[in-house]
């Protein structure tokens, strides 16, 4: 793949269909040049628009005027020790964004970030730490799909990088329709899966509009002890997150999670499985229990590997399904946000 470097031109990747179309048409093309433009782009992987080889020579010279695929490379990349590759992206607001290759076997799951930063600030959030410093478009949030190295062969997509995917809807439902339309990359809504905090209102529209898999950072049932762990408890409670979803079909159609990073003695007794179980009751959610990754500033400590087994058995014993995370990539800051900040502190200390 070759790195677009005008990055003064507007970038192909990241538009429908329908906005393929038009650009089509505002160049004096047939509308029918989108959809081999869209061609190009998803599902052959150009790199340039001179490799759109179907479409004129006087057709291509009036796009390269404007336009660019607009595919960047990763700035750099962490690897660690267990086959887990960090990628760090341009991001927006001067502050760059992270994607997470994860292999397993016959898998390969690619971690996407949404925004740069994020508003929601959860108190043990490196991302959240950082503060909130802009939207990534379509085209940013696409990009690290396409430029990380073996793109062709993911399987699965997890918008669970830095942001809050629902506080950023509009692109992150137009890379959905990319991902999943015929004239993209044509693949099954059950490969991708965002997670959310909850904010209501978006959170019904990625349920209507979408058949994407569906995971709910819960982390503690106690609607006091949440608000202090995540402000967002406030605006958007996690029992009118939960009786939103108890209206929709999780049980066929897509997967319902809840994620639940735990720490000892704040989260980790079974006083919080037994209120966790009532509170996802009458869902079909299934519960990730999640090892935490310590970052700087934050004093709690990971649960230790008892407590995790004890609670995952007591929520399985209540007729939860309950699992426990692989811990993964610890040795490269695995924590979201830790290496696009420390690489924000380099530049900052280099200057």
């Amino acid at each position: 793949m070759t790195t677009i470097s005008d990055t003064d031109k507007e970038p192909l990747i990241g538009k429908t269909l329908e906005e393929l179309q038009q650009v089509a048409l505002d160049n004096g093309l047939p509308r029918f040049a989108g959809a081999q433009m869209a061609q190009w782009i998803y599902q052959k992987r150009v790199a340039s628009i001179d490799e759109m080889t179907n479409l004129s020579k006087n057709a291509r010279e009036k796009l390269n005027k404007r336009y660019a695929v607009g595919l960047e490379a990763p700035i750099t990349k962490a690897e660690s020790t267990d086959g887990t590759v960090k990628y760090l992206f341009r991001g927006a607001g001067g502050r760059n964004v992270e994607a997470v290759m994860i292999p397993d076997k016959e898998r390969a799951t690619l971690c996407i970030s949404s925004q740069a930063g994020c508003k929601m600030g959860c108190t043990f959030c490196m991302t959240g730490k950082q503060g909130y410093h802009g939207n990534l478009t379509a085209a940013q949030i696409i990009n690290q799909i396409m430029a990380v190295p073996s793109s062709e062969d993911l399987t699965n997509i997890v918008f669970m990088g830095m942001g809050e995917p629902l506080d950023n809807l509009e692109p992150v439902l137009k890379v959905i329709k990319i991902l999943t339309e015929k004239w993209g990359f044509a693949w099954s809504p059950k490969r991708i899966t965002v997670s959310s905090i909850g904010k209501l209102k978006e959170l019904k529209r990625l349920i209507e509009e979408t058949k994407v898999h569906l995971a709910i950072s819960v982390h503690t049932p106690m609607t006091q002890q949440r608000q202090q762990l995540m402000p967002a408890e406030k605006a958007f409670p996690i029992k009118d997150v939960m009786a939103l979803l108890r209206d929709y079909d999780f049980a066929h159609q897509r997967r319902l999670s809840v994620e639940y990073i735990m720490w000892r003695g704040v989260n980790d007794d079974l006083k919080h499985a037994d209120a966790l179980a009532r509170l996802i009751q009458g869902t079909s959610a299934r519960v990730n229990l999640i090892r935490y990754h310590a970052i700087p500033g934050v004093v709690m400590q990971p649960a230790t590997e008892e407590a995790m087994e004890t609670f995952r058995d007591h929520l399985n014993d209540l007729g939860v399904t309950a699992t426990i995370r692989a811990s993964r990539g610890e040795d490269i800051s695995a924590a979201c946000g830790m290496l696009a900040g420390k690489k924000t502190n380099e530049i900052v200390n280099n200057d």
